[in-house]
């Protein structure tokens, strides 16, 4: 007993100590971060826990969500809590520059977004102080030693939601177990997805840990600006259309590939690729040149014209004016071994799903979709240009996949219902 309390108690105050000493850094490296496009310049100070707004009157809430498919999935979840509870408010926090961007979009009037703290206990204790947050509630997989600590120290009651734990992360917090348990100890819930995420956080001493199903069923759909589409279906009405979605590297050549294929037998094809990050615009537009493709640029307001082979949709928050343009989408990162990205939004949004094999930020949801026979499971990107050809040709096969993926996804968003009842006593009981 007394070596595992030793343990835990050495690892902490070693990490502590050592974000101390690297608290002088901070700002250098969050300004590299800034050169790269990756903070924002004017709300630098933010990530330090200064607030760059007041505080609303009344109960707060604090949410945070790590990246863009996290805070899309709590929106719906704000909007619900308001409809109970008329009287509070939201803080909404994310780490990423993509994240911020929608969110501020889409935030109702009652929920103010600021960028989350980097890990440092000033900072966090600063957050704190000024927000005062009645309840705290995380989202998926973001832990975070010196802000739990600082949580629990202000006795502020904290929800880990949607919780997500691969099969790599667990194995790494688990050679440090005392010490993740008594970060996970914040925590007076945890609402996993999967019954695989469940059991590996109660292996690792969260309590009480209960698996109600996916977050990301509750968030609406993308947003698109009816006028644009119009303007871009003007443009291509009489084009073979598909989308590679959130693309990574290494997946622009995958998908240029099949073009090449789809364009030997569809002189009409029009392929659309959206990289995950849109600051590679210029070098996926480099790469597209190499394989001597003509290329039309969205950021640079470029026309789709007859001689268009490639529309680079390389702009941040119009991924659900691409879904709605293309009848057929294909998922980025699920080729790549990153993971892929969120399939509900297509399905929302009635664009037919192919993804590859790996999916494993969304295993559960992936297996879902092909047991409704709701998406399309490859084994490589060698088989992307048949099947895209395969379904563009057989339009009723398409558009009953697609069906079947809205339907699973709206059917799908009462999860948020059972969210709220879990949270309930959290609320009730501070009055």
């Amino acid at each position: 007993m007394f070596l595992p309390k030793l343990h835990k108690l050495m690892l902490s105050t070693l990490y502590r100590s050592l974000t101390v000493l690297g608290a002088p850094f901070v700002r250098g490296f969050l300004r590299l971060r800034q050169m790269r496009g990756r903070e924002d310049p004017e709300r630098l100070s933010e990530r330090l826990g200064f607030p760059s707004k007041p505080r609303p009157e009344g109960r707060v809430i604090w949410c945070h969500a790590a990246s863009v498919g996290e805070a899309a999935s709590l929106l719906l979840l704000i909007e619900k809590l308001r409809e109970v509870y008329l009287s509070v408010s939201f803080i909404v926090t994310t780490g990423t520059v993509t994240a911020a961007r929608m969110v501020e979009k889409r935030l109702p009037e009652y929920a103010l977004h600021q960028y989350v703290p980097v890990d440092l206990a000033p900072g966090i204790e600063r957050f704190l102080k000024h927000w005062q947050p009645m309840l705290a509630i995380w989202t998926e997989s973001e832990l975070w030693p010196n802000t739990l600590e600082t949580l629990r120290k202000n006795a502020i009651p904290t929800i880990l939601l949607n919780a997500r734990m691969s099969e790599k992360s667990f194995r790494n917090w688990y050679r440090v177990k005392s010490f993740t348990a008594e970060m996970l100890s914040t925590f007076r819930l945890c609402l996993a997805q999967t019954e695989n995420d469940k059991s590996r956080f109660v292996a690792l001493g969260a309590k009480p840990v209960k698996c109600i199903g996916n977050l990301k069923y509750a968030s609406s759909p993308l947003p698109c600006d009816e006028n644009e589409l119009a303007r871009l279906r003007d443009q291509t009405a009489w084009r073979y259309i598909w989308l590679m979605a959130s693309t990574h590297p290494g997946e622009e050549e995958m998908a240029l590939v099949a073009h090449h294929a789809l364009h030997a037998v569809q002189p009409r094809a029009l392929t659309i690729i959206a990289p995950r990050h849109p600051s590679r615009g210029d070098e996926v537009a480099a790469l597209i040149d190499s394989m001597n493709l003509k290329c039309a640029r969205r950021s640079k307001g470029d026309r789709i014209t007859d001689e268009t082979e490639v529309y680079l949709a390389d702009t941040m928050g119009e991924m659900g004016l691409f879904y709605t343009l293309s009848p057929i989408s294909v998922i980025g990162g699920s080729f790549a071994g990153t993971g892929g990205h969120n399939p509900i939004e297509p399905a929302q949004i009635g664009s037919a799903i192919i993804f590859g094999p790996s999916m494993y930020n969304f295993s559960e949801i992936e297996r879902e979709f092909v047991m409704e026979e709701a998406a399309i499971r490859l084994e490589s990107s060698a088989e992307i240009a048949p099947v895209v050809d395969r379904l563009w040709i057989n339009k009723d096969v398409r558009q009953l996949q697609a069906e079947k993926a809205r339907l699973l996804a709206e059917r799908k968003r009462s999860i948020v219902k059972k969210i709220i009842l879990e949270i309930d006593p959290f609320l009730t009981r501070q009055g």
